[in-house]
């Protein structure tokens, strides 16, 4: 609870304010010291040394090393920065304490040489900044680079790159000196995963007891028992009505609209197929992936061909009432030409003047998304310009800028910029003209003389026909929805399977689970496959940003299914339909797909397995959380019979299981993301909220697992209760923490979800109704 308190009075009040009252305070320092007692109480009193329990003594060690080594850490530290600016020299370490600032100098002397801001190509987002050093040290001058996720390490300092002046002509280095701190708590981490280990594959380990316990349960049963559990299920977005007569007789044929589509184009620092970039512009202007029947190249291409017709169509996505009424405007989707007056002047602009020169902190809901819709309106305005389209690469630019043709062409030669816009009018003309005759050869070679440009201007190699090729394929496959669909209707079809065997065995019914199970290992190899294509076409691991990390989590899910299911249907039906659930979660409008570029700090080795390891902690919490809800089920509305019981404890003891295995990820994720903060900016723990509450997470699912070494909680229906409750900790580290607090994770930040928490609220209050009835019922069964 404390925990808890402290990330919001840091939302309130300031990080130094949470770190006084509850992190660095004494009674939380106490606290912890009692928890080392207890740590070593366990190992003594439950005669673990003795009776050879050595994961249990290893993993109990390991924590008591970790927190002597924060210990050490927060006595002896040091943790400050340096700035120096090129050409300068400089051996002062500025510390911030809670006395205030003080100095103190270094033993050797850093000179700044040169720094660099690099950027992604024909953008301001910084992609790398470096420091070049020269250190002068024991009375010689050494060179050393300083870059994100590179550091300087001399005479027990570390340097990182944290930051940069203004005018790119000095740096700004964070500076750790922990040595004893760190050596001490690195050996707990290698411990602790030591630990780990040893529960899997010791005979005397819980997780191998529960095992034993699993194959005993199941020999007092042979079918599956009587469940009530709703599912869910999906639909793709569906056309919004029938298009005006005017965009459906000047509709582009797919065929060029897929020619266009597989155009290059740099947009945010990549280099895309226009496929991507239409789709883009599709969902933030219209919120969603088509416009009535027209794919997003059609709509795209058509808009740029025909502006005035465009404006005068209910375009722009508009769901604030309040605007609608203000502004005397459609609801849902308003035409581009509604949001000027007749002299052309822009309406929003006196109220956006307002709504700016107040703090973000101080909007409402409604001016927020007047700012939004101020957004799609300037996209528009962009298009219609011809000003948003980067498809023309200046040869000669240090930053590789491929420039739009209603861009200032004035960088490029007089013949050049001639050619640029021509070209591109000479297209468009081309398109409207083939609209009218049918004949589409002359645009498409209209398109080819862009292409050649392209490709003969395109000094940086940015266009990599390979990448273009498998995004453009990756775009049309669509394999995520596809995948959902699948999951839902194979996991239905399994959980159908699994029921009906309830009322007697027969072999066509076990032959129908196989098939549906192969279905489901196909469906499963397509999303490796389309996380495979997202991995290879962006460069880095996918599982960077909200959407990437929802995908990741539903292919956790059913992997867990797959690992505790092997032997019960119903585990296998369970995490399937759970992992459709979340691919559809993950294709809402408050979802970003869009493959983005990495800020700096991401660019690290260590935060491919921090994420990949933390994430699939939730899969397996969510198999806990399904199957709690189903074991309550049973105690509150099946009927009772002899095998009810052994039912209740099988799922209970998979639950126990999923529950051990998801700490386990979870602890070492967690400890992983600790090595990635200390290598990439010189700490590993800084009580950030995001990290704060996976350790919430940590400590409430361990008190879970440890339920049944107090006597009076040893019940199933208080432990399925809980494992299904806990399972909120995990959303709020999740999602809550991006949307009601802030701190060092925000690039992960999620936008537009206040109603899905509303739901959660409504979900937990009917799983709450649920464990009452389940409370009294369970006689019946346990």
């Amino acid at each position: 609870m404390g925990l808890a308190m402290a990330t919001f009075i840091e939302k309130w009040m300031g990080a130094q304010a949470a770190k006084m009252l509850i992190y660095y305070s004494p009674l939380f320092l106490f606290l912890q010291f009692l928890l080392v007692m207890n740590f070593i109480l366990i190992l003594f009193s439950r005669n673990f040394i003795q009776r050879k329990k050595w994961a249990m003594v290893v993993i109990h060690f390991a924590l008591v090393i970790i927190l002597l080594g924060a210990l050490i850490t927060f006595l002896f530290g040091k943790e400050g920065q340096v700035h120096i600016r090129e050409g300068e020299k400089t051996d002062q370490l500025v510390m911030h304490t809670s006395k205030g600032i003080r100095t103190e100098t270094l033993p050797f002397v850093l000179e700044l040489r040169d720094f660099r801001l690099i950027r992604y190509p024909g953008s301001q987002s910084p992609s790398s900044y470096e420091s070049d050093l020269l250190v002068h040290v024991d009375g010689e001058v050494r060179e050393a680079k300083v870059f994100m996720n590179n550091v300087l390490d001399i005479k027990g300092y570390r340097f990182f790159q944290a930051s940069y002046d203004q005018d790119e002509m000095g740096t700004i280095l964070s500076v750790n000196r922990d040595v004893a701190g760190r050596s001490v708590t690195y050996a707990g981490y290698l411990m602790l995963v030591a630990g780990f280990i040893l529960i899997f594959f010791m005979p005397n380990s819980r997780f191998r007891k529960l095992q034993r316990q699993l194959k005993e349960v199941r020999k007092g049963i042979l079918i599956p028992v009587l469940l009530i559990i709703t599912t869910c299920g999906c639909a793709r977005d569906m056309p919004d009505g029938p298009m005006s007569g005017t965009v459906q007789a000047n509709r582009i044929p797919p065929q060029h609209a897929a020619r266009f589509g597989t155009l290059p184009v740099q947009f945010r620092g990549r280099t895309m197929p226009m496929n991507t970039f239409s789709s883009e512009i599709l969902r933030k202007v219209h919120k969603k992936q088509a416009f009535g029947d027209l794919n997003s190249d059609q709509f795209l291409l058509s808009l740029l061909a025909m502006p005035r017709m465009w404006m005068q169509e209910p375009l722009i996505a508009l769901s604030n009432k309040e605007i609608s009424a203000r502004y005397n405007l459609p609801e849902e989707y308003i035409p581009y030409y509604h949001l000027f007056d007749q002299q052309g002047n822009y309406r929003l602009l006196p109220r956006l003047q307002e709504i700016y020169h107040r703090p973000a902190d101080k909007r409402t809901s409604s001016e927020k998304e007047l700012i939004k819709l101020d957004e799609r309106v300037n996209i528009l305005y962009e298009l219609f310009n011809h000003t948003m389209l980067g498809i023309y690469p200046d040869p000669n630019d240090p930053s590789h800028t491929w420039y739009a043709p209603g861009d200032d062409l004035s960088v490029f030669s007089q013949a050049d910029s001639v050619f640029i816009t021509q070209s591109f009018e000479q297209y468009l003309a081309e398109v409207r003209q083939a609209l009218r005759s049918g004949d589409w050869s002359k645009a498409d070679h209209a398109l080819e003389v862009i292409e050649a440009y392209q490709s003969d201007n395109d000094k940086a190699s940015l266009i990599r026909p390979d990448k273009l090729r498998a995004e453009f394929r990756y775009n049309r496959l669509d394999l995520f929805n596809r995948v959902k669909v699948g999951y839902f209707i194979s996991g239905g079809l399994l959980l159908i399977i699994a029921l009906t065997r309830l009322l007697g065995e027969k072999r066509w019914k076990r032959y129908a689970a196989v098939g549906l199970t192969v279905v489901i290992v196909l469906l499963f190899f397509c999303h490796i496959f389309g996380m495979g294509m997202r991995w290879f076409i962006s460069g880095y691991a996918p599982w960077s940003n909200s959407y990437e990390t929802m995908v990741y989590v539903s292919w956790a899910t059913v992997l867990a299914g797959f690992v505790f299911g092997r032997k019960s249907t119903l585990t296998r039906a369970l995490a399937t339909l759970f992992g459709g659930v979340i691919l559809f979660v993950a294709a809402l409008n408050w979802m970003d797909p869009q493959i983005n570029t990495l800020v700096p700090v991401l660019k690290s080795p260590w935060l491919m397995f921090h994420v990949a390891v933390i994430v699939a902690a939730y899969g397996f919490f969510g198999i806990s959380f399904l199957l709690g809800i189903t074991n309550l089920s049973i105690m509150a509305f099946a009927k009772h019979g002899p095998r009810l019981p052994y039912r209740v404890k099988e799922l209970s003891i998979i639950n126990n299981m999923s529950l051990l295995t998801g700490v386990v990820l979870m602890t070492t994720g967690t400890f992983l993301g600790a090595v990635w903060a200390n290598e990439s900016w010189g700490r590993y723990w800084g009580w950030d909220p995001k990290e704060t509450w996976a350790l919430i997470s940590i400590v409430v699912y361990t008190m879970v697992t440890h339920l049944h070494l107090v006597k009076g909680w040893n019940s199933l229906w208080l432990f399925n209760l809980l494992s299904v409750f806990a399972f909120g900790s995990v959303l709020m580290t999740f999602l809550g923490v991006n949307y009601f607090l802030s701190g060092m994770h925000s690039y992960g930040q999620t936008e537009g979800i206040s109603s899905v928490f509303m739901y959660i609220v409504i979900a937990f209050v009917m799983l709450g109704v649920l464990g009452i009835v389940s409370y009294r019922k369970r006689g019946k069964v346990i």
